[in-house]
């Protein structure tokens, strides 16, 4: 059993990768991590902590930089049981000329996908 989620620095990763330890605790499974080049070692500290108490243990793989990818392959080969997302909102025109990654997971993962958004600040 694995919960799967990207590591991004951005607020929509940082309330993709809350969930997704709290999901790992309550599941008492792994958590797998695709990191990024940019983002931060201490948030996995942190998370390893949150989880040694619960029996879900932590794993990180470095990303390809095709996040979608990453995430559908990860959750793929490792069966996961989740893969946790963070959205942010997008006008029509912007998800007609970037493509959405989100929609991309939602449907090629083989598992379900929870889908967060971050607080408004």
């Amino acid at each position: 059993m694995t919960v799967v989620v990207a590591q991004l620095p951005t607020a929509e990763g940082l309330a993709a990768f809350t969930c997704a330890v709290e999901e790992a605790r309550r599941r008492a499974t792994q958590l797998l991590v695709i990191a990024t080049a940019n983002g931060s070692t201490d948030e996995f500290e942190e998370a390893r902590a949150a989880l040694a108490d619960s029996g879900a243990s932590l794993r990180v793989e470095n990303g390809t930089g095709n996040m979608a990818d990453d995430l559908v392959s990860a959750a793929e080969q490792h069966q996961a049981d989740l893969v946790v997302i963070g959205l942010r909102r997008r006008s029509p025109v912007g998800k007609l000329i970037l493509g959405s990654n989100a929609q991309r997971i939602l449907l090629d993962a083989p598992c379900p996908v929870l889908a967060v958004k971050p607080d408004r600040q």
